[in-house]
């Protein structure tokens, strides 16, 4: 299956936020939810299939305009699963850019990979000087009592113009030792939390296996590892509440 979907969020004039472009197809179905707090505006992702199956090939185009204040959810976690044999990877693109003065939150639920399943997930985020992100990723390793399928996740984050971050994970049978020590260290969930822009939290120890750490540039990466998603979501949900709702 092939899909795309598409967002854009501009400023309406009047202190809030209207969406001119909101485009899916199935399995990325989008709508908008919840009032207008804040000027902002919320989009769920909804998934209208079941997947990504082995063969997907899925892109999602997101664009906020100046001024303009936009929060993208998903109304349930995403399972990657595995296709027909024979069948390549499947595959996410997300690009995403955020203009000037401009806030983008995409806070989806976790993508979990269940056994068998080969994912390929690339994400690139371009953020003009004086916008500002929160972008979260949250993997879990295979569904209970199961092993992990296979999953490779590339996420590069630019601000003005520059790379604020960079990260590479790769989980599952395909990449050895991912849950040793120097990857997971056992764990079963993972999740990140970029926040680029001014005004976010001074870096802090979060409790457990978590961190708030400053990145080379007007930023911070929060990361935590658990025995399941309960853990990571309670090191980083607190840090979603932060300035830019």
């Amino acid at each position: 299956m092939r899909a795309e979907a598409r967002i854009v969020a501009e400023a309406d004039g009047r202190g809030g936020t209207r969406l001119r472009v909101l485009r899916g197809e199935s399995p990325l179905l989008l709508r908008r939810t919840g009032p207008r707090a804040g000027g902002a505006v919320t989009v769920h992702l909804v998934g209208g299939a079941a997947g990504p199956l082995g063969g997907d090939d899925l892109r999602l185009d997101v664009e906020v305009g100046p001024a303009a204040r936009l929060t993208v959810r998903s109304v349930a976690a995403q399972l990657a699963l595995p296709g027909r044999a024979g069948a390549p990877p499947s595959r996410l693109e997300i690009r995403a850019a955020v203009a000037a003065d401009a806030t983008l939150r995409w806070l989806p639920e976790p993508l979990i990979a269940a056994a068998g399943c080969r994912h390929r997930a690339g994400t690139r985020v371009e953020v003009a000087a004086g916008g500002r992100l929160l972008w979260r990723d949250d993997l879990v390793c295979g569904r209970h009592d199961e092993p992990s399928g296979d999953v490779r996740a590339d996420v590069t984050i630019r601000y003005a113009g520059s790379t604020l971050h960079r990260h590479e994970l790769a989980v599952g049978p395909g990449a050895p030792g991912w849950s040793g020590a120097a990857v997971l260290g056992g764990g079963r969930a993972v999740g990140a939390l970029v926040l680029a822009g001014p005004g976010w939290p001074e870096p802090a120890l979060l409790g457990g296996d978590a961190a708030l750490m400053p990145l080379a540039g007007p930023g911070l990466l929060a990361s935590a590892v658990g025995r399941d998603i309960r853990q990571v979501r309670a090191a980083l949900d607190p840090l979603c509440a932060a300035p830019g709702e």
